[in-house]
C-alpha cells in the first residue's frame, strides 16, 4: 500500500474531509520532518509509510472520540514535531490552534512547517505547561486541550486541564488499553475540575496498533493553584 493510500483509508476511517490540497500539504509535511530529522532528534519514526499511519492518521483519531464541528479552539501541550496539532490543523483548518513545546529546536521546526503549508491561525509557544497555563490569555481559554506527550495520565491531567474552559475537553493520546492508568488519575481529574467521561479505544487502520484516546470533560473551574510549579507534576503526581 503506497503512503497516500494510507493517509485517505486513515481519513476514511475516521470520518475527516480529505483533498488533493490537504495531500500536498502532507506530503510537505513529511518532506520537512525527515528534514529536519537529520540535525535534531524530532521523531525516530521516518519510513513515510510510517509516519503517514503512526503519526499523521493517528492524530487524526481525534475525531472517532470528540465532535469537532463545534470546536473553535485547540492547544497542543508537549506537542513535539506538532502531533497532533497540526494535522488537525491541516484537515480542519478553521480551527485556531496553539502548539505549545518546551525546547526551542522543535518550535523553529514548527514554524518553518506553518509556513511552508501556509497555516494561518497557528500559534507556536515556546515554554513550560505548568508556566504558560498560570498566564490570563491561556488559561481556561480554549474548547479542547491534545497531547500525545509521554507522561502518566495524573501529571498530563494537571498540565493541561487548567488550559480547558468550562465545558471543553481534554483529550489524551494512550498506547494500549488505558483503563489503569484513567482509573490511577481519577483523584488528579477531580482536584484539576475534571471528569473522565470515557475511554475511546481502536486499532489504527491497517494495522494490530492498538490506541486509546481518554476523554475528560471540564465540568470545574481548576482551583488557581493548579498547576504546580515548573516540575512538579512530574515528580509528584497528584
Amino acid at each position: 500500500m503506497n503512503s497516500i493510500s494510507i493517509l485517505r483509508d486513515g481519513c476514511e476511517f475516521f470520518q475527516v474531509p480529505l483533498d488533493q490540497e490537504k495531500e500536498k500539504k502532507f506530503e510537505r509535511y513529511y518532506e520537512l520532518l525527515v528534514k529536519w530529522n537529520e540535525v535534531m532528534n524530532l521523531t525516530a519514526i521516518t519510513e513515510r509509510e510510517e509516519v503517514m499511519q503512526k503519526h499523521f492518521v493517528d492524530s487524526l483519531a481525534l475525531a472517532k472520540a470528540v465532535d469537532l464541528s463545534g470546536c473553535e479552539t485547540l492547544i497542543d501541550v508537549g506537542t513535539g514535531a506538532g502531533f497532533p496539532g497540526l494535522p488537525l490543523k491541516i484537515v480542519f483548518p478553521r480551527l485556531k490552534v496553539v502548539l505549545l513545546d518546551s525546547l526551542n529546536k522543535r518550535i523553529r521546526f514548527l514554524n518553518e512547517v506553518i509556513e511552508e503549508l501556509g497555516l494561518e491561525n497557528v500559534e507556536t509557544i515556546h515554554g513550560r505547561a505548568e508556566d504558560m497555563a498560570k498566564q490570563k490569555e491561556y488559561r481556561e481559554n480554549f474548547d479542547l486541550c491534545v497531547s500525545r506527550a509521554v507522561a502518566n495520565l495524573s501529571s498530563l491531567s494537571e498540565y493541561c486541564i487548567p488550559y480547558v474552559k468550562q465545558g471543553g475537553m481534554f483529550v489524551s493520546y494512550k498506547s494500549g488499553t488505558a483503563e489503569e492508568e484513567a482509573e490511577q488519575a481519577k483523584k488528579a481529574i477531580y482536584l484539576l475540575g475534571g471528569e473522565t467521561k470515557k475511554i475511546e479505544k481502536f486499532q489504527l487502520p491497517g494495522s494490530d496498533i492498538q490506541r486509546s484516546l481518554i476523554v475528560v470533560e471540564k465540568v470545574r473551574t481548576t482551583p488557581k493553584k493548579y498547576p504546580r510549579k515548573s516540575g512538579i507534576p512530574g515528580k509528584e503526581p497528584l
